[in-house]
């Protein structure tokens, strides 16, 4: 058979014409659609058939695994008139066909309270045989900035190197932040270096023309958040007052602890010494002497001595004696041996008879003065 360039053509045109007539899905769009978290979105999805297209209706939405290991997770089905929607456990209760009837040509769905982890490539077939056709459609599904939070890092003193950061706990990047200067001349610092995706503020040698709030904005292609920070740059401490300061702190503090441990030894060995002092005896100290005592032996001394020495022939002598039993006043004891009073005459005498007769044994003694002493 001979086949001339003119029937090929023919030919090849016959079956393009035949392919173009079967199902076909009509959306179009390849660009990533952008959502922010907690919204809606519609994934559109829709088709037409061809006469020849007589077979059952099947349509499925799946969400292409990012990973090639893993299997395709099928997010809601139609299939025998019938919709199943409980096919991915994360998605349940929040996607459905957005026509009551998808026979009509519109296989679109919605997606409600979209969360970041639904963000994926999203895959539409639909095939009634003969007829079969697929569509991909990127979903990204953002999150807005969260409340950034503004602070300074470095010390605020002139002179010194500060840093101003803005960051947020939340938020899909890309991230840009923008730094702005609200009070006084209203423009950052000469030395100010700023770097949009970090969000920080460099500044060298601060002065205190840089004190003033400014205000972070965080934003992204969902939404924008702020704060506001209050920079107050002061002078430099005087460092010499300071040193000085604690010189002196320190050496008072020294000095009241002297201060308390010369109080608490004082006071320790003054306990000691008390305690020694009650319990020391003295030995080389005589007791004090009492005139009346020393007297008093004195005399009955001299009595005893004298009445030992007692004979027959000297009972009458005694009994001229001066009488010792009487204590003598401190007059009396003070008076000259040369003024010493005369005993009465009315004195006992006794006799040797009545010695003998009381039992007493006549002895031989010296003789003694008037004051008893030995002559």
């Amino acid at each position: 058979m001979d086949l001339s360039p003119s029937r090929v053509l023919v030919t090849a045109l016959s079956l393009f014409t035949a392919l173009a007539s079967g199902l076909e899905i009509t959306s179009t769009g390849t660009s990533p659609i952008n959502k922010a978290s907690g919204q809606s979105v519609k994934l559109e999805c829709q088709f037409t058939l061809a006469s020849e297209d007589s077979g059952p209706l099947d349509i499925e939405w799946s969400l292409v695994a990012a990973d090639n290991q893993n299997k395709d997770e099928v997010v809601i089905l139609y299939s025998g008139d019938r919709v199943y929607e409980d096919y991915y456990t994360p998605m349940k209760g929040r996607v459905h066909f957005s026509s009551s009837d998808p026979k009509t040509g519109d296989a679109s769905i919605n997606l409600t309270g979209l969360k970041s982890s639904d963000s994926g490539t999203y895959h539409c077939k639909v095939k009634k045989a003969p007829g079969i056709d697929n569509r991909k459609m990127k979903l990204i599904v953002m999150v807005q900035p969260s409340k950034p939070r503004c602070f300074a890092e470095g010390r605020t003193e002139e002179g010194k190197n500060i840093v101003l950061r803005c960051t947020t706990a939340e938020g899909t990047k890309p991230m840009q932040y923008k730094w702005e200067k609200l009070s006084d001349s209203k423009l950052l610092p000469a030395s100010a270096v700023l770097d949009p995706v970090e969000g920080t503020i460099n500044v060298r040698n601060v002065s205190a023309s840089a004190s003033g709030t400014y205000r972070c904005v965080a934003s992204n292609s969902v939404g924008t958040e702020e704060c506001l920070l209050h920079l107050n740059v002061t002078p430099p401490p005087n460092t010499a007052g300071i040193v000085a300061g604690s010189i002196i702190a320190v050496l008072l503090i020294l000095l009241i602890i002297a201060i308390i441990l010369f109080c608490c030894l004082r006071a320790r060995n003054k306990r000691k010494y008390e305690k020694e002092i009650c319990n020391e005896i003295r030995e080389d100290v005589p007791p004090p002497k009492s005139r009346v005592s020393t007297a008093r032996s004195f005399t009955m001394g001299s009595q005893r001595s004298s009445l030992g020495s007692m004979s027959p022939s000297n009972l009458h002598e005694y009994a001229l004696k001066t009488q010792y039993d009487k204590i003598p006043s401190s007059e009396e004891y003070e008076r000259p041996p040369s003024h010493a009073p005369v005993p009465p005459p009315s004195a006992n005498k006794m006799v040797g008879p009545n010695l003998s007769r009381m039992g007493a044994i006549p002895v031989m003694t010296p003789a003694q003065n008037r004051d008893g002493s030995i002559v």
